[in-house]
């Protein structure tokens, strides 16, 4: 008899633990699809945002379309290169960086 109620307690305890261990998975499965959600997010947004970023450029410098993708590597290469483009760029980037701080107060 005893043999029986610990077979019958033993039975129990592994439906339990078999229980807990569904549920933990499921709770890892909702985890790791919250954390791709929020990854595909980033994707989108800076998908999004290097598209507006193209479209901003061939808007100031339409000439720039006429450019294969290597040729306007080249020329932005040498733009980005220039003393007074990398003046203008840090003081964008400080200007941005003051802005930043002063919503943050």
């Amino acid at each position: 008899m005893s043999k029986q109620k610990n077979l019958a307690e033993l039975n129990a305890e592994k439906k339990e633990i078999e229980q807990q261990l569904a549920q933990e998975q499921h709770k890892k499965q909702r985890l790791e699809n919250r954390a791709a959600y929020y990854e595909r997010g980033d994707r989108t947004k800076r998908a999004h945002n290097l598209i507006v970023r193209s479209a901003d450029m061939e808007s100031i410098a339409p000439l720039t379309k006429l450019l294969t993708r290597a040729e306007f590597y080249t020329f932005a290469e040498k733009v980005f290169d220039l003393p007074e483009v990398k003046g203008l760029l840090m003081e964008a980037v400080n200007e941005h960086n003051r802005v930043e701080l002063e919503t943050r107060c």
